[in-house]
């Protein structure tokens, strides 16, 4: 309100406090001329100087002044070459100071300075409302919202961060989500069964293909949270198929979820920053890229992600201590798992720290957990920790952003015939070691991507490397053509460069180039890995050759899957995210 605007409103509070006491002069005259003799009429209307103020009114006064001469203050403290809001020009003014007028300035992320108690005063003594109720409403009102976690800055340039920056569509109740990544893979070693082994984002080649639909949300309502997203497509063959944790007990747990990649349900409770506790299954993000391609800088990640886990099943609490930090331990069933493998649960932590818009530091934290199938006393640890900086935002500029992102894991197993530290008479090591190291640009208001990276790993015991899918072999089944056992050599390196157009915030056209490579023969060579006629026998146990009702794994009698050093392949995806 402006100081013209006060002297209105004060000179109208003066002219009622004289009409009260004219008024009640008024009062007290009639009562008297009931006893009294009527007045005799005067002889002629006479005008008459105003009568000086009495003490009560001159010191009134003076309050009003002090008011409009603090409250002028508080304005310009308040709105320093802040533009009035226009959603509020129209409305009736607000008294500053008021309880009204601290929402507002609340909702507007405009808080002046908290009146003083004399100026509360005041305003209750014009008003008639008592002070202390007056500064009890205004400091309530202009207490600060805490600020949401993250929100202080645009991060949909990190590298496992949707773009998009708002949705599509958006309730009190439900927002949904959409989800839909569709492929061309083309081989250039031409396997004949059109399989691609080694890869836990593609499967098959020179075909189109559905790796995944997803359809769901987030529900949100009174402080009690729910998400679910299915995961219809070639997702929800592969994924369950790279736990081995199905295999032990009953009931088919890899049936039971296999059309699900999240379900949980929780509840948020105001504290710190807040506080989140969810159980069901969620999103790991141990390797940085999302499980969503969508997401990620590249379609192939290096083997640093792609062998890592994608969910966990269980309890996780996240807790933000301020706006940059979020703190998030889990109880989970297992590595990447639907049940537990042996008999004892995983515990692991995930910390998140932005300072700011241009940096972000993540670790993930496993431990614990026995994830060896039927192998009791085999306890893994891993550790996982990625840093994003954005190095370069010029809007203006035709190539207008530019990132990196760099994670190192390291990881060993012990007990159950492995160590950690090295081949000893406890059994011979059993560790993982790798990085991967990506650079991004954007160019014409991030119209255009351009990524290019790698990374490498060194695996023995193979624990964590991706069977490939020999005879229709699996994780829990194994297979004698590539085996997992304490000692085995791995180690593997891969490098890509990948293009993006996105016309839209919501869909991406993807065109990506990918070389990887490996010690020992791994990847689907021309020969394919399927046995003639189709998946033979028990995907565990080696493959005769027609006219042979028993073999010894000899060349002769045993067919053999065509495994090469080296893969080379090109994808076309199309990734919509609504």
């Amino acid at each position: 309100m402006g100081i013209s605007k006060w002297k209105i409103l004060a000179s109208l509070m003066l002219v009622g406090v004289f009409c009260g006491s004219a008024v009640g002069t008024s009062v007290f005259a009639d009562d008297d001329a009931k006893s009294q003799p009527p007045a005799k009429p005067a002889a002629a209307a006479k005008f008459e100087a105003p009568a000086p103020l009495t003490e009560r009114e001159r010191q009134l006064l003076e309050r009003v002044e002090q008011l409009e001469k603090r409250m002028a203050e508080l304005e310009g403290k308040a709105q320093p070459g802040v533009a009035p809001d226009p959603a509020s020009s129209t409305s009736s003014p607000v008294l500053a100071g008021s309880p009204v007028a601290g929402a507002s300035a609340a909702a507007t992320g405009v808080v002046g300075e908290p009146a003083s108690s004399s100026a509360v005063a005041n305003v209750a003594s014009v008003s008639g409302v008592q002070p202390q109720a007056v500064e009890k409403s205004l400091a309530s009102a202009a207490k600060p919202q805490k600020a949401e976690p993250f929100a202080f800055a645009d991060f949909t340039w990190l590298n496992g961060n949707p773009r998009t920056k708002q949705p599509a569509m958006d309730t009190k109740f439900f927002t949904p989500e959409i989800r839909a990544d569709v492929d061309y893979v083309y081989d250039f070693a031409h396997p004949k069964d059109d399989t691609i082994g080694g890869s836990s984002e593609i499967f098959r080649s020179n075909e189109v293909h559905v790796t995944q639909l997803g359809v769901g949300g987030d529900f949100h309502y009174d402080n009690v949270r729910a998400r679910v997203m299915t995961q219809f497509g070639l997702y929800s063959e592969t994924t369950p198929r790279n736990d081995a944790s199905t295999a032990r007990g009953q009931w088919n747990l890899a049936d039971a979820y296999r059309y699900l990649s999240e379900a949980y349900g929780g509840y948020h409770f105001n504290a710190l920053h807040g506080v989140n506790v969810d159980a069901g299954i969620f999103m790991s993000y141990v390797g940085l890229f999302s499980y969503y391609q969508f997401d990620n800088w590249a379609y192939q990640p290096s083997y640093v992600s792609s062998n890592t886990p994608w969910f966990f099943n269980g309890v996780r609490v996240q807790i933000f201590p301020t706006e940059h930090l979020k703190i998030e331990p889990w109880f989970v069933n297992g590595w990447q798992s639907y049940g537990r493998f042996n008999n004892r649960p995983g515990f692991g932590m995930q910390i998140l720290w932005r300072p700011n818009g241009w940096l972000s530091i993540l670790g993930n934290q496993y431990m614990l957990g026995e994830d060896a199938l039927n192998t009791p006393g085999r306890v893994r640890y891993h550790t996982d920790d990625s840093i994003q900086i954005k190095y370069y935002d010029n809007p203006e500029r035709f190539l207008d952003k530019a990132a990196f992102s760099l994670t190192g894991d390291m990881g060993c197993e012990h007990g159950g015939g492995v160590s950690c530290a090295g081949n000893s008479a406890k059994g011979p090591k059993q560790s993982f070691l790798g990085y991967m190291l990506y650079n991004r640009l954007w160019f014409n208001n991030d119209k255009y991507g351009l990524t290019i990276g790698g990374g490498q790993i060194n695996n023995p015991g193979r624990y964590l490397v991706l069977l490939p899918p020999i005879n229709g072999a699996t994780a829990s089944s194994g297979t004698p053509y590539f085996t997992e056992n304490p000692g085995d050599p791995y180690k593997a390196w891969d490098v890509s460069g990948t293009f993006d157009w996105m016309p839209s915030q919501y869909i991406t056209f993807r065109w990506e180039y990918n070389h990887r490579a490996a010690n020992v023969p791994y990847f689907s060579g021309s020969g394919g890995v399927t046995p003639p006629g189709g998946n033979t026998s028990t995907p565990g146990g080696l493959v005769c050759l027609s006219g042979f009702t028993t073999c010894d794994g000899s060349p002769t009698n045993t067919w053999f899957p065509d495994l090469r050093k080296t893969e080379n392949r090109a994808t076309i995806a199309i990734l919509v995210k609504f």
